[in-house]
């Protein structure tokens, strides 16, 4: 479960401020007295200066300067990311390519994965949608749409600019930056070929081609979370350990999925449904981005 952190601070944060926090992060920010102190340090630096009024001022000047850019990326967004959700059976292969379903068997919160019974992508609550797509390396939320609207403005100089100067868009690709880089392609084709649907597979491959390419011009990084080195190396050493995890859930989900469950005893599908949700609890603690 979350928890939240408070902290003093003076001047324009008025004393006070929150950070919330996933709770697979809270030991590693807070387990020891000396990191956490210096978490909370580095949070209240970033507060402070950002609630400065040259800072703001900058920033609000930036957003009025790139206002028409930023809207032409957003409608493109929109328009692809709707594209794909509202595709009719989205919502059935969604559920077939990852655990969704099986997530309301872990003790990851107090509330369900749905608000309803149904079966609709409206009753899903965002953090099973986030975690799902996480645990199925694609890390759909954290990108898809972004190629497509950067594609819209077709101005690279200008894209350039707007992330130099503009603190909102630098977060926007620098985020995004990190959620393509701690998707697998390889491992993701894999879990979605699982839905039975080549088109809808197909169509998020290729989002994910041209987001990856437009972020890395943009930004003029030659590879991904070039200048983020800490960042960089970490999910380089995790990554062979989760991809292992992946495919012990790959194995797992596919004869869940398909017609080879029937053919299992009630002892052999226990079996594959503990192997299932232990991956799932193996790979959010590997990724630490679960939603």
């Amino acid at each position: 479960a979350n928890r939240a952190v408070l902290a003093q601070a003076p001047g324009s944060v008025d004393g006070r401020f929150k950070v919330t926090e996933q709770g697979e992060v809270i030991f590693a920010r807070y387990g020891q007295r000396a990191i956490a102190h210096r978490h909370i340090e580095q949070v209240g630096h970033a507060v402070l200066m950002a609630s400065t009024e040259s800072v703001q001022r900058r920033a609000a000047e930036a957003a009025a300067r790139f206002r028409g850019m930023a809207d032409r990326i957003a409608e493109a967004a929109h328009a692809a990311y709707r594209a794909l959700v509202d595709t009719e059976g989205f919502a059935e292969w969604f559920s077939r390519v990852s655990p969704l379903e099986e997530l309301s068997e872990l003790r990851l919160g107090s509330r369900p994965a749905r608000r309803s019974a149904a079966r609709g992508l409206d009753d899903l609550r965002a953090i099973p949608w986030v975690f799902a797509w996480t645990q199925t390396r694609v890390n759909l939320p954290g990108w898809y749409g972004l190629g497509s609207g950067l594609a819209a403005v077709d101005d690279l100089e200008a894209l350039h600019t707007a992330y130099k100067e503009w603190p909102l868009f630098a977060s926007l690709l620098d985020n995004a930056e990190m959620s393509l880089a701690k998707t697998d392609r390889v491992i993701a084709e894999r879990y979605l070929a699982l839905g039975g649907r080549p088109e809808l597979t197909e169509q998020v491959l290729a989002e994910y081609d041209r987001t990856r390419e437009l972020v890395l011009k943009v930004t003029r990084h030659t590879r991904l979370l070039e200048n983020r080195r800490v960042l960089s190396r970490a999910v380089d050493l995790r990554n062979p350990y989760v991809d292992a995890l992946s495919h012990l859930q790959l194995r797992a989900l596919e004869a869940l999925r398909t017609g080879e469950a029937d053919r299992l005893s009630e002892e052999d599908r226990n079996h594959l449904e503990r192997l299932l949700l232990l991956s799932v609890n193996g790979v959010a603690a590997g990724l630490q981005n679960t939603g």
